[in-house]
């Protein structure tokens, strides 16, 4: 019978992860911290030519009207009666430009509606989205 050495069966070999679980947040928080949320208005709008152009905020509000006159934010259909209410929740927590992305076949009553709606949800400015 061999004896096995006592000392040799105690020692164990542990890796200690702490910190490289700090090191893995820290660079979570980094990367929340410096990305910038851009939400689209989840539809493709065929957008009317304009003469001038100016860029504006990435986190601006953005509205679709598509060439049904169905308004959409976020990719979900809201309708006209739900612009109100989504711009005047964003407002409530950040100051942002409001854009409306009309499609060159949607009805200029359904465009003059939508801005309505944002004047009154608050927006102190409202933009219309167009080609160069």
């Amino acid at each position: 019978m061999r004896r096995r050495n006592s000392a040799y069966d105690q020692d164990s070999v542990d890796i200690n992860l702490s910190p490289m679980i700090d090191c893995i947040f820290i660079l979570l928080i980094f990367f929340i911290v410096t990305t910038v949320f851009v939400e689209e208005s989840g539809i493709e709008v065929n957008k009317p030519q304009a003469a001038s152009a100016q860029a504006l905020n990435k986190n601006s509000i953005l509205i679709a009207i598509s060439d049904g006159d169905r308004v959409y934010y976020g990719g979900e259909e809201i309708g006209i009666s739900g612009v109100r209410p989504r711009i005047q929740r964003i407002l409530t927590t950040e100051e942002s430009d409001v854009i409306i992305q009309a499609d060159a076949s949607a009805s200029h009553g359904t465009f003059a509606r939508v801005y309505g709606e944002a004047k009154a949800a608050g927006a102190q400015r409202i933009h219309f989205a167009t080609d160069q």
